[in-house]
């Protein structure tokens, strides 16, 4: 074991437009030479800043990591940012078309989730969802695909971005807060089979204050289920900043008498482990969690806003150079001594020529058959064996 560093996120008291945020800086002069065998697990020491608790003692600050495990991350979160900014130049040259809602600046929130549970736990989310889709068993072409409408997407062309699934992911739902509810139900399940498992229910500042959440809460605790409900606060609604639609922008202290904590959502981290310490919470049977990532959104809330009329672009320029995941990943790295700046910039080569690839693949998928309108309405397996069609002589055989 080495000697501990610090990881120094502060608190900035007054940003404009911001009732609250967590930054962070590094502090890791004193480790690099004190790691003797790079490829064995190491332990840093986060700042008590990079978390808050409500009702609920705060995760150890001591934390093990390991070169493989931070160059993997590293790389995820790249080919996620890669990903989406080839969604933004796909919908800009109007072959995407309809909703896209971009999670760039979020990546240390998909990826230190994924990095903190397991295969069999549950996710659900709403539309910002491509990251997730990706890390929990989908691929940067199933999901470029989809958004392209296209027979290789991951829901075959027929969802888009609101309807991506997989085994464990659950979408990608639409409907502003519905998925939390959904959430509770699948952590139901879970307990109701015997599982030792997590569901991780995800939403949005601005879903907040939907009256489902809180009945999703009452229900949750009501009866212990192991849920995890995990607010993404990037600051803004569509168009509208927290501290405006918010009486109380301290989300994590909002499921009454469901313990909480605030999670330094820009650091992965220290996302990762409190997403171990929240999955340990409720697979352990001590009920529900709230778990609140503070994190920012790069662009508007959707391609048609552009995300500078209620936020100065000052201020998301200030984001960009200061609390950038990857950056602050990347400066981990280099400073503990475990890749070079050039070793760093080859995996940036690889996470672009696979998203590049993952793109012109996506083009080249054929658009769904008119034949397929009538298929994947049910659960595989699960179809009747005949469905009526747009008129009551229109019937449809499987």
């Amino acid at each position: 074991m080495t000697s501990l560093a610090r990881i120094r996120p502060s608190i900035a008291r007054r940003i404009p437009a911001f009732a609250r945020t967590i930054t962070m800086s590094a502090d890791t002069t004193q480790l690099h030479d004190t790691i003797t065998d790079k490829s064995q697990p190491f332990t840093v020491k986060l700042h008590e800043d990079s978390f808050r608790t409500h009702k609920c003692d705060l995760p150890s600050l001591e934390v093990q990591v390991q070169k493989d495990q931070l160059l993997k991350m590293y790389k995820d979160m790249q080919t996620m940012r890669r990903m989406e900014m080839a969604a933004d130049t796909l919908y800009k040259a109007k072959l995407i078309r309809g909703f896209c809602h971009l999670a760039i600046g979020q990546a240390s929130v998909s990826v230190g989730l994924e990095s903190g549970i397991k295969p069999e736990d549950r996710v659900i989310t709403a539309y910002r969802c491509h990251p997730f889709a990706v890390m929990r068993g989908g691929t940067v072409k199933g999901v470029l695909a989809e958004l392209l409408g296209r027979q290789d997407g991951m829901s075959h062309g027929k969802g888009g971005s609101m309807h991506i699934f997989t085994p464990s992911f659950f979408g990608g739902n639409g409907i502003v807060g519905a998925q939390v509810p959904i959430g509770a139900g699948l952590a139901f399940a879970q307990k109701y089979l015997g599982h030792k498992t997590a569901t991780f229910a995800m939403y949005g500042d601005g879903a907040s204050n939907q009256g489902q959440v809180f009945e999703a809460f009452n229900m949750a605790k009501l009866w212990d289920l192991p849920c995890v409900f995990v607010c993404e606060n990037n600051k803004y609604g569509m168009g509208t900043s927290a501290e405006r639609s918010s009486s109380n922008t301290e989300y994590f202290t909002r499921g009454d008498k469901i313990p909480g904590i605030q999670v330094n959502g820009m650091d992965i981290i220290a996302s990762k482990h409190a997403v171990e310490f929240a999955r340990n919470w409720v697979v352990e049977g001590n009920g529900p969690l709230l778990m609140e990532f503070v994190t920012y959104r790069y662009g508007g809330h959707s391609m048609s806003d552009p995300g500078t009329t209620y936020r100065t672009r000052e201020e998301v320029q200030r984001m960009r150079s200061t609390q950038d995941p990857i950056r602050g990943l990347q400066r981990y790295i280099e400073d503990w001594g475990l890749a070079t700046e050039q070793e760093l910039k080859q995996l940036d080569k690889k996470a672009k020529a696979e998203v590049d690839e993952a793109v012109e693949e996506a083009k080249q998928s054929p658009e769904p058959l008119p034949k397929d309108l009538w298929t994947d309405i049910y659960y595989k397996n699960t179809e009747p064996p005949s469905m009526r069609g747009r008129e009551r002589e229109e019937v449809h055989y499987y």
